[in-house]
This record gives C-alpha cells, sequence and structure tokens, in this order.
C-alpha cells in the first residue's frame, strides 16, 4: 500500500471516529489530524509512516490553501468538495471518468489547462478554477454552484437550483454540512 493510500485510510478512520466524538462541532481537520499524528500511531505504526502520513496530509493542505488564495474560493469549500469528490484520493477514477482528487471530468481538465489530472497540484488548482467559475456564473450562491460542480451547470440553470437528482441532492447537502461544520 502508497503511502498515499494509508494516509487517506487513516483520514477516513479518523473522519469516522471525530464525527461520532464530536458530532455538531466544527473543526480543523488539519489540527485534527496532526493531533493523530503526533499520537504517533498512523495505521498502527509509528515514526517514518507517521512522517509520510504527515506530510502527505499536509502537502494537500497546501494545495488546497494555495488555490484558495489563487482563485479566492474558500479553503474550507474546496476541503469538503474534495472531501466528497475523492476523499482527497489523487488516483481515484469515477465509473464515469472523472479522475483525481477534484474529479476532474475529461474534457473539464482540458477546458481548464490541467494536463495531468493525476498531479494533485494541477487537480486541486482546477478543480478550485471550476468551483469559482461556478461561484461566478451563480453570483456567489454557494448551494447552486456545488450543485453545478456536481450535476452540471446546465441542469442548475435547467431546474433553478438544485436538480432533482437524488445524487446530487446527497452531494449539496454532504458538501454544505462540512462546509458548515468546519466554519
Amino acid at each position: 500500500m502508497s503511502g498515499i493510500d494509508r494516509v487517506l485510510q487513516r483520514i477516513n478512520s479518523i473522519e469516522q471516529r471525530f464525527h461520532l466524538q464530536q458530532a455538531g462541532r466544527a473543526a480543523d481537520f488539519q489540527q485534527m489530524l496532526t493531533v493523530e499524528l503526533r499520537s504517533g500511531l498512523v495505521n498502527g505504526t509509528k515514526g517514518a509512516a507517521a512522517q509520510e502520513a504527515a506530510a502527505g496530509a499536509k502537502d494537500i493542505q497546501s494545495m488546497i490553501d494555495i488555490s484558495s488564495r489563487k482563485y479566492g474560493v474558500d479553503a474550507r469549500l474546496i476541503t469538503a468538495v474534495a472531501r466528497n469528490e475523492s476523499n482527497f484520493n489523487p488516483g481515484a477514477v469515477s465509473p464515469a471518468g472523472a479522475a483525481g482528487i477534484m474529479q476532474l471530468m475529461p474534457e473539464t481538465a482540458q477546458a481548464l489547462g490541467v494536463q495531468n489530472v493525476y498531479d494533485a497540484q494541477e487537480n486541486i488548482d482546477g478543480g478550485v478554477k471550476y468551483l469559482k467559475e461556478l461561484l461566478t456564473k451563480f453570483n456567489g450562491d454557494v448551494t447552486k454552484a456545488v450543485a453545478a460542480y456536481n450535476a452540471g451547470p446546465q441542469a442548475v440553470v435547467r431546474y433553478q437550483g438544485v436538480p432533482p437528482y437524488r445524487e446530487t441532492q446527497d452531494y449539496v447537502g454532504k458538501v454544505l454540512q462540512q462546509y458548515r461544520d468546519s466554519q
């Protein structure tokens, strides 16, 4: 199992435990992960594995922060989208062909100038650029922008809001809940 896979597995474990223990409280993902890593326990190991996991999580959060500043999109919203799209997995591929941390479709990635969807920084940057375009298109309406990120902007325009697709409704609910919880 690669280092990033161990990081992602541990992130998922931490998130599950955190939500059970701290339901309803806002929390900073990076702080929570750092506390876990300082305990020396990452996937049941200490030392090098813990350092590798910490570096991977810190790198992804740093990449999100860079793109957040570049495009003026709240890092907490980006983090919620990335968590729901791929659980921060740069190698994720959906059945529909979306790839990387921000799950960019090939056509979208190309239009955004993303050359390698598996390059974490390039993928995050492209996804945040797209999210900024959607926020602009929908006059800052986060709900519509998140729905458009999942279902496409045409569907949001057609239905004048969140489309009546179960997947999109669930997605929007999860992203917005995580975004609110992180404030």
